[in-house]
């Protein structure tokens, strides 16, 4: 059976959490991701009055920053045995105090329960490169009417020029695939689904981990 990621496969976290590897799965670039995207989330508008939510956020590669930026953080992954792992080995003693362990929730279907409605940022970073399309599509739907002061979100995908069809080497090396993991899709495709889920996206020309693109969407007004 092909899983739409190897993260979905029966036993991969507790295995990748038996053999040490919680900064291996995330991707690694263990400093250096931290050192791109924090910039660029402050260039795009997060400041530390935001109630930041982040989704996907792993074994918190960005997480362990993101909690003292800001004035509440929340992460959702699909372990919450790996965001625990982050949270113990990762994290000192005043970021643990910045960071509740109640706060890290797992999900694994967008649906975010137990988060608060008070959210106003979202971020995604390196989560739909590892999915198809429907879940980039479940996962705006449902911030929509969930959060009601959100104002943006930003997200990671990897991209395939207009009307391409199969794999597609991005621009450091890494082969993607329209119909299984690592998965891309075109900016049209991208910004059609935010838009069906009530968003204005955006694509920014920046250099990112892998090449992935970052993307910043917005509610459309009613």
């Amino acid at each position: 059976m092909r899983h739409p990621s190897p993260y979905a496969a029966p036993g991969f976290y507790d295995k990748a959490l038996a053999d040490g590897r919680h900064r291996d799965i995330v991707g690694g670039r263990w400093e250096e991701t931290p050192r791109i995207v924090l910039p660029l989330l402050t260039r795009h508008g997060l400041t530390a009055k935001d109630h930041l939510l982040d989704i996907g956020a792993g074994s918190l590669r960005l997480g362990r920053h993101l909690a003292a930026m800001v004035t509440a953080y929340w992460a959702t992954d699909a372990s919450r045995a790996l965001m625990l792992k982050g949270w113990e080995t990762e994290l000192d003693d005043t970021a643990r105090h910045d960071l509740p362990q109640d706060h890290l929730v797992e999900d694994a279907a967008f649906l975010y329960p137990n988060i608060p409605d008070t959210i106003t940022f979202v971020l995604a970073f390196a989560v739909f490169t590892h999915l198809p399309a429907q879940d980039l599509h479940t996962a705006l739907t449902n911030l929509r009417p969930r959060f009601p002061h959100l104002r943006r979100i930003i997200f990671t995908l990897f991209l395939a020029p207009e009307g391409h069809h199969g794999p597609y080497r991005q621009a450091d090396g890494v082969v993607t695939h329209p119909d299984r993991f690592p998965w891309h899709m075109t900016e049209g495709k991208a910004l059609s689904i935010s838009a069906a889920a009530g968003f204005t996206a955006t694509a920014h020309p920046h250099r990112l981990p892998r090449g992935q693109v970052m993307f910043t969407a917005e509610p459309t007004a009613p």
